[in-house]
């Protein structure tokens, strides 16, 4: 291996007098992808703010981070403003919280560019040129506003910043996490692209194993704030020696290549779709856009149905329409029997009680206000019930497995896990005939997403409701559905058993998903991305 590019040596970070890293020693070459693993709380993150300076305050770092012969901790402010995109890049999680939405797209490029180069606004708005081709953008995205851009497309603008001023070292923190399987195979294809041709160092932290399989080629491991395991890629997942990775690979949920025969549900359905149709604008003459173009699905008690598809396919609009947040261009939905386009705004109130809803980020879907006892409770004021709440929440409180004292506490007390748990409880509160559950796990760690998978199963075998199960995680999705409907672009392409649709798709969409979805294997990941570049050797700019 060349010499480090970074060295990390015996660091400790402490808040409060309690250190939650301690003595990691880490080291980075040029050119090289080191992946950084391990469950919310182990310290990968504040690792990486450590090297610059990006902590809050009252954080006391000792140590060693040497970046090209200079120890990081020892810069003073300005030294340390020159670093910050300059020699080292940082791509972040949500790209459309790291990019100002007053701005245009060139603009904050041009501004990335200036900060660390003495250049008049032609050369740099030339770099910005430069930089949207190297990420596969067209030049025209210059003058577009981050709301007009796709969670790929602000992603691959989030990384032309981060390389801007060409820096040696990029960190790339949970860089795919949210995103389609195509665009997450698209963002892992163009950094390991950059890292190739610009002999960048990557430091990548994440809790996909998919994603360390497609682009690490070694791996550190770290539990409470330590580095437990490091190694090659290709052995530590072979044969990992500590039980905590071990047991990180096990609670992987990857795509098998059969199933059991799909099971059969024979009961009138919860929730039945029919040719709905929803058209966003079409007024002054315009035809408008179809975002949900004639589907019809359903979904019967015990049974859970997998939507799946790209961002702007019609997942959430569905959804939208099945709750009464948005009104049907055409088409019925019925509900608990209840044909919703007949009812009245009472009786529509009274029916939205029978479907729960599970949202993807269990942080802002939950009050920060509010304790969790107060969140399980709401519900009742907004559906009275002839129950006695505060036993109600009791119950719902172990339902989910988390202790009675819960109900005291508030969100931020509480685990990205025990989060969405109150979550579950929280939707599961009025006995709903129909629980949607909106990428449930897609932000959660690798074990404790297996956790609440099997907390929903039980809870469906135990409460016997109809699941609509929204997720771009078809691996997640073979777990838990019993029936797939695929949408491509507003129209359901391919519907049936899970074991038919996940193993022998018959629509080339679904097959393209399939060959998108990263594996926890690097043998395996590697050949799947060789096939993938041997059909499309040369990408071109993107013109959406």
């Amino acid at each position: 291996m060349n010499e480090p590019l970074l060295a990390l040596r015996d660091v400790t970070v402490s808040f409060a007098g309690r250190p939650v890293v301690r003595d990691v020693t880490l080291s980075l070459a040029a050119g090289e992808v080191l992946a950084v693993v391990g469950e919310s709380g182990s310290g990968k993150t504040v690792t990486a703010l450590s090297l610059l300076g990006l902590l809050p305050g009252g954080a006391v770092v000792s140590g060693s981070a040497v970046l090209d012969g200079r120890d990081l901790y020892r810069m003073g402010p300005a030294e340390l403003r020159a670093v910050r995109g300059g020699r080292v890049g940082v791509v972040f999680q949500e790209p459309m919280s790291a990019l100002n939405p007053v701005f245009t797209i060139g603009d904050q490029l041009v501004e990335a560019v200036r900060a660390h180069r003495p250049w008049g606004r032609a050369r740099a708005r030339a770099r910005a040129v430069e930089l949207l081709r190297l990420v596969g953008l067209p030049e025209r995205r210059l003058r577009a506003y981050p709301h007009e851009l796709s969670g790929g497309q602000l992603q691959r603008v989030v990384i032309a910043m981060a390389v801007a001023c060409e820096p040696a070292l990029l960190i790339a923190d949970e860089p795919t996490t949210a995103l389609d399987v195509t665009v997450q195979a698209e963002i892992i294809e163009l950094l390991r692209d950059l890292r190739d041709r610009l002999n960048v160092a990557i430091l990548l932290i994440t809790h996909d194993m998919g994603v360390v399989a497609s682009l690490a080629d070694r791996v550190a491991v770290m539990k409470d704030g330590e580095v437990v395991e490091e190694g090659a890629v290709e052995p530590l997942f072979a044969t990992p020696q500590h039980p905590y990775t071990r047991s990180l690979l096990s609670a992987v949920v990857s795509l098998t290549p059969a199933l059991e025969p799909a099971r059969v549900v024979d009961a009138p359905p919860a929730l039945v779709v029919e040719d709905l149709t929803v058209v966003y604008g079409g007024r002054f003459g315009l035809s408008g856009v179809r975002a949900v173009d004639g589907v019809s699905l359903h979904v019967s008690p015990g049974e859970v149905l997998g939507l799946v598809g790209e961002s702007g396919s019609g997942k959430s609009t569905i959804a939208s329409v099945i709750t009464g947040l948005r009104a049907p261009t055409s088409g019925r939905v019925t509900l608990a029997g209840r044909d919703l386009s007949r009812l009245g705004r009472r009786e529509r109130r009274a029916v939205r009680g029978r479907v729960g809803v599970v949202f993807q980020d269990p942080a802002s879907s939950l009050n920060p206000r509010a304790t969790v006892g107060r969140t399980l409770a709401e519900p009742f004021l907004l559906h009275p019930r002839d129950v006695d709440v505060p036993s109600r929440v009791a119950e719902l409180l172990e339902l989910v497995h988390l202790p009675a004292d819960t109900r005291d506490r508030y969100p931020h007390e509480l685990s990205g896990g025990q989060r969405q748990r109150v979550g579950i409880a929280r939707a599961l509160a009025l006995d709903p005939a129909l629980l949607i559950a909106d990428e449930p796990t897609s932000a959660l760690d690798v074990s404790v997403q297996a956790r609440i998978l099997d907390l929903l199963v039980s809870l469906q075998a135990e409460l016997n409701f109809a699941c609509l199960f929204i997720s771009h995680d078809l691996a997640v999705v073979q777990r838990l559905a019993d029936r797939v409907a695929v949408l491509k672009d507003g129209r359901l392409v391919e519907q049936g058993p899970t074991g038919a649709v996940l193993t022998q798709p018959s629509h080339p969409y679904t097959r393209r998903l399939l060959a998108a979805a990263p594996v926890a294997d690097p043998v395996e990941q590697r050949a799947r991305q060789s096939r993938r570049r041997a059909l499309t050797p040369h990408p071109q700019p993107s013109t959406s």
